[in-house]
């Protein structure tokens, strides 16, 4: 089943089904269920289970900021696998970056217009897709919101965890090595793009988790998540503070400074750390380029948000808010760690579309 989509040019390709993991094996999971879209409210876990099929052939939207990394690529595995295990049609668009709120918008809306029944969106903004989210709710189409948040109570769920988190796990691991009381470590702090939800989140955590520790965060940069961008951003960085001792960021951050810190003979003074998990993040890690990394376990977010999608048309029993519990890799557990829920397999390339 294929249904008609009007988009901006070089938006979307529809590619050509390719091998993807159709394994019900991933379940159950063990997730965490918040009491509401608050973050703050209680929560406790539970083993998740979806359904084992779609009773129909829904038509699913997926919105994602871009697929310049590999962790939008885990996402995009997800939906993909879990569109293909269920038997729904699914559309998956990305925007081109996190500067490109408004072709997001109208993406999200063509989508519509074509015939998408349900839409799950990794938002580019907290706040600006609210007047969208809205619009749907008032026509009964439910809005998922998977990754990066949106602060729009009209949403129908949220898989999703909280970046702050991420990133106070991420200061929490500095602060073991640099307990309070010892010399300060100095560290240049790489959060992402202004504005994003996750961003702001991630950028809160970490800030105040290393005030625990001997720690002074010396350069805080935000950027988007392009390699060029991020790899533009730590050579400032590197140049206006040629002491310090660490460098935290995105996925991007981490994957960019491994070389960097390598072609300037750093690799002994400056060490490396990412607050979130790719394939580069997990390759740096077993090579002890990267100290730690938690992981948010992407691939699950996308597939449960597929699931709720699914629940919500077929007027079933859906847990409102959930997220994979977080635990922190690192050299210790990088081995043994389950793999498959959070990284697309060896050779995925990026899907968009499921018939």
């Amino acid at each position: 089943m294929k249904f008609s989509l009007q988009l901006a040019a070089g938006a979307a390709v529809l590619v050509s089904a390719s091998a993807v993991a159709l394994a019900a094996d991933w379940y159950p999971y063990k997730i965490e269920v918040w009491d509401s879209f608050d973050m703050a409210s209680a929560r406790h876990s539970m083993d998740y289970s979806p359904v084992e099929k779609a009773a129909a052939k829904h038509k699913l939207c997926v919105s994602f900021p871009h697929m310049k990394d590999d962790y939008w690529l885990a996402v995009d595995y997800g939906v993909i696998a879990e569109a293909k295990r269920t038997g729904v049609a699914m559309q998956v668009l990305e925007a081109g970056g996190y500067t490109e709120l408004n072709k997001q918008i109208s993406q999200i809306e063509n989508c519509v217009a074509g015939g998408a029944q349900a839409v799950i969106i990794g938002a580019i903004s907290f706040d600006g897709l609210n007047g969208l989210v809205g619009q749907l709710a008032d026509k009964k189409i439910p809005v998922i919101d998977v990754i990066n948040g949106i602060s729009s109570d009209k949403l129908s769920a949220k898989s999703l965890v909280s970046f702050g988190e991420m990133g106070g796990k991420t200061g929490e691991y500095l602060v073991k090595l640099h307990p309070k009381g010892g010399e300060a470590a100095k560290v240049a702090w790489f959060p992402g793009p202004a504005g994003a939800g996750w961003v702001e989140a991630g950028n809160t955590g970490f800030t105040e988790a290393v005030k625990a520790g001997a720690i002074e965060v010396v350069d805080t940069k935000y950027g988007d998540t392009g390699k060029e961008a991020q790899l533009a951003l730590l050579e400032d960085a590197l140049t206006a503070h040629p002491d310090i001792n660490y460098i935290v960021g995105t996925a991007v951050t981490a994957e960019a400074a491994m070389q960097l810190v390598r072609d300037r003979g750093l690799e002994d003074k400056v060490k490396i750390l990412s607050y979130y998990f790719t394939p580069g993040v997990f390759e740096g890690i077993k090579r002890g380029r990267i100290l730690a990394a938690p992981t948010d376990s992407a691939v699950i977010q996308g597939r449960v948000a597929v699931d709720q999608a699914v629940r919500i048309l077929e007027g079933k029993e859906f847990q409102k808010h959930v997220g994979p519990a977080l635990y922190v890799i690192d050299s210790t557990n990088v081995n043994s760690f389950d793999r498959d829920s959070s990284l697309a397999p060896d050779g995925f390339k990026p899907e968009f579309s499921v018939e």
